[in-house]
This record gives structure tokens, C-alpha cells and sequence, in this order.
């Protein structure tokens, strides 16, 4: 979980911040804060799913989910889970079974 947070912040400061951490808040909302802006949550969206192997539904582009790290380390720890028990859960019959 930490290296979840670990790594959506070092990205936010890297690509929005320009290296300058400036006290960034892991509550702070990044379009209220105008951190990032619209085009911004795309990139970090392209982020997210290459960085953690997932695919972030249109229905998930909603401030619940990416405005802020500890909004986006929850969504990812869920949608992470979800994957996990998805994969589980799932499995292939062997031929003549």
C-alpha cells in the first residue's frame, strides 16, 4: 500500500509539480489545487494503467477516484482486489474433463 502512494506521488511531483514537492498534501485535490488539470488525469490515468497492469473504465474517470494520491491509492488498492479475486476465482477445465 505504501509503494502504491510512493509511486502516484513521486509521479504527481515529477509531471505536475516539475520535481518541486511544495508541500504537497496527499488530500489535496489536484483540479481544485490546479495541480493537474484534465488533461493532466489522462496522463496520470495512462499512468496508472501501465504502471499497475489495469484498465480504467470511462464510468472510473470521476473525481472519487483520481482527484487526489489517497483517492487514487484507494480506487487502485480496490481495483487491484478486485483483480486478485477475479483471478482466484476464474479457471480453465482441463479438455476431457
Amino acid at each position: 500500500m505504501a509503494e502504491v502512494r510512493s509511486k502516484v506521488r513521486s509521479f504527481v511531483i515529477e509531471n505536475f509539480l516539475f520535481g518541486e514537492e511544495a508541500n504537497l498534501s496527499e488530500e489535496a485535490s489536484f483540479l481544485e489545487e490546479g495541480i493537474v488539470d484534465s488533461t493532466g488525469i489522462l496522463e496520470l490515468v495512462e499512468f496508472l494503467e501501465k504502471e499497475f497492469s489495469i484498465r480504467v473504465a470511462d464510468d472510473e474517470l470521476i473525481p472519487e477516484n483520481l482527484d487526489s494520491i489517497v483517492r487514487v491509492e484507494s480506487y487502485l488498492m480496490r481495483k487491484l482486489a478486485r483483480a486478485e479475486d477475479g483471478a482466484r476465482t476464474s479457471f480453465t477445465l482441463p479438455s476431457g474433463a
